[in-house]
């Protein structure tokens, strides 16, 4: 699971610049709002729960979420509508893309999707044509800097988690999609503490980015996806050396 791992660094890394524009604290709102059309009680709705952690971990404000939690729900009649969609397509040195949408007018959307592809040297590709490539799993990442090691794993295990990765100061702890909210509340009765417990998705193969060139592309069309308002996540399967990827900063 490591090209998980280098992955999630990266975007880690772009999260201050993504904060700045307030993309984070829009992404976070759709993502409370396309859950809570199952029901708006966090505690009758675990992914409406885990959402609202997500975003009290990324400083969204109480308002925002409410608002955001009212939206969804539909007590909000003059809100718009979000609808969630999945879009495929193919990057740099054939590199593969899940593209996560959460939008109001899916026209716009796909239209975006697809002007961002082609500028970037990508192109769209059909509805299947990707989403075989990748596995839908829970991922939680818990800082574990200065912290008893064998005593949160051990909890780890317990909780039934599937594996788990040291990334510097973070154990990446990953999950059957089903099981994440499981796991999670397992963890905090423990009394562990995590930084997100999110839903991803993980390739189940990985390309090989060799060049700079290559590198370059992958990550400028990635990171144009994600500046568009419509694009929550953009999964993507390529796999580069940490040599590379300071390389091209």
């Amino acid at each position: 699971m490591s090209g998980h791992s280098k992955w999630h660094s990266i975007k880690h890394k772009k999260g201050a610049a993504d904060a700045k524009r307030g993309k984070i604290f829009t992404k976070h709102a759709k993502l409370i709002a396309i859950v809570a059309k199952n029901g708006g009680d966090p505690e009758m709705n675990p992914s409406l729960r885990a959402a609202i952690d997500n975003a009290k971990a990324d400083n969204v404000p109480a308002a925002n979420i409410e608002k955001a939690v009212k939206k969804g729900a539909g007590l909000d009649k003059n809100a718009a509508s979000y609808e969630e969609i999945y879009y495929e397509g193919f990057g740099a040195a054939g590199t593969a893309l899940y593209i996560h949408v959460i939008t109001d007018n899916k026209n716009r959307a796909v239209s975006d999707v697809k002007a961002i592809l082609t500028k970037k040297g990508g192109n769209m590709g059909a509805a299947g044509s990707v989403g075989w490539m990748f596995e839908r799993k829970g991922v939680i990442e818990i800082p574990v800097g200065g912290k008893d090691m064998d005593e949160i794993e051990l909890a780890v295990i317990d909780a039934g988690a599937e594996d788990m990765k040291h990334e510097g100061d973070v154990l990446e702890v990953f999950t059957d999609a089903t099981a994440l909210a499981r796991v999670r509340d397992a963890l905090k009765e423990t009394g562990v503490e995590f930084s997100t417990a999110e839903i991803t998705y993980l390739p189940t193969q990985t390309v090989k980015i060799e060049t700079k060139e290559d590198a370059k592309k992958v990550l400028g069309l990635i990171d144009m996806l994600e500046e568009n308002e419509d694009v929550a996540d953009v999964y993507c399967n390529f796999d580069m050396s940490e040599e590379l990827l300071e390389k091209i900063g």
